[in-house]
C-alpha cells in the first residue's frame, strides 16, 4: 500500500537504457552543492545522453531552462561505453519527501540491474581541509574505499542522500557514500574535484578534473572577493560555534 502510494507521486520516466549492469552516480543539492557539481561534471566529460527523468508533486512548480529550453529538474544521463548513469537534480528535496522519493528511484536502480550506486554529498567543517568522508552498505565495498576515503566511524547521512543509502542497505543492493570536506554552504568545486578524485580511484573512470579545479580557483577568488567587501559593511557579531553538517 505504501509502495502504491509513492508510486502516484513519484515517477521515474526514461527511455530504454542500453547499459546492462550500470555505475549509478547520484547527486542532489546540498552543503557546497557538491553533488551536483560533481554530477554535472562526470556528465560533461563524458559527453553523456539525456535519457530520462524523474518527477513528482512533491517538486516546486518550475522549469529549468539551460540556452532557453526547458529541461526537467531532476534529469537522468547515460553514457553507454563507459556503463555509466548519472541522476542529477537541480531543485533540493525536503526531508518529509526523500522517503518517498528515494524509495522509488531504488526501484528503478534496481530494475536497470546496478552494479554499484554512488550517492555524492558535502559535509561541513571548520577544519580548511577537502578531504572525502566514505560509507558503504556492505563488507565488500567498505574494505574497497577504506584506504580511499576518511571512512566515518560514526555518524549520520541526512536528507535524500542518507534515505538513499538506507534504501540500498535494507534490499542488499551495493551502496556508497561520498561526502566532500567543506567550509561552508557556497558552491565548492574543490570538494567536487577531491570526490571525483576518489570516484576515479575506485572505479577507474579517469574523469578528467582541471577544468573544474580552474574554476574553483575562480570561484574562490570571487568569494573572497565578495567577502572583502561585505567585511567593509558589517557590523561586528557574536561568534557562534559550528558543528559539522553531513548531507
Amino acid at each position: 500500500m505504501a509502495l502504491e502510494q509513492a508510486e502516484q507521486f513519484v515517477k521515474v520516466i526514461n527511455e530504454p537504457l542500453k547499459s546492462k549492469n550500470p555505475l549509478v552516480i547520484v547527486g542532489f543539492p546540498g552543503i557546497g552543492l557538491v553533488g551536483n557539481i560533481s554530477c554535472q561534471h562526470i556528465i560533461e566529460e563524458l559527453k553523456m545522453k539525456y535519457v530520462g527523468s524523474i518527477d513528482s508533486r512533491y517538486f516546486p512548480p518550475l522549469a529549468v531552462l539551460f540556452n532557453g529550453l526547458v529541461y526537467m529538474p531532476v534529469r537522468i544521463y547515460e553514457a553507454q561505453e563507459k556503463e555509466v548513469v548519472v541522476v542529477i537534480s537541480d531543485i533540493p528535496i525536503h526531508p518529509t519527501a526523500s522517503y518517498d522519493i528515494s524509495k522509488i528511484l531504488t526501484d528503478w536502480m534496481q530494475s536497470i540491474n546496478s552494479k554499484n550506486i554512488i550517492s555524492i554529498a558535502g559535509i561541513a567543517t571548520t577544519t580548511g581541509e577537502r578531504r572525502v568522508f566514505g560509507g558503504a552498505t556492505n563488507p565488500e565495498l567498505l574494505e574497497k574505499i577504506k584506504n580511499k576515503t576518511e571512512v566515518f566511524q560514526v555518524g549520520t547521512i541526512s536528507g535524500i542522500s542518507g534515505s538513499i543509502m538506507t534504501e540500498c542497505y535494507l534490499r542488499g543492493l551495493p551502496g556508497v557514500s561520498l561526502l566532500g570536506e567543506t567550509p561552508g554552504p557556497n558552491p565548492d568545486p574543490r570538494a567536487a574535484v577531491e570526490v571525483l578524485k576518489v570516484i576515479n580511484n575506485i572505479f577507474e573512470l579517469d574523469i578528467d578534473t582541471e577544468k573544474l579545479l580552474s574554476q574553483a580557483e575562480q570561484i574562490e577568488l570571487e568569494l573572497s572577493k565578495l567577502a572583502d567587501q561585505v567585511k567593509t559593511t558589517e557590523t561586528p557579531s557574536i561568534p557562534r560555534k559550528e558543528f559539522p553538517m553531513y548531507g
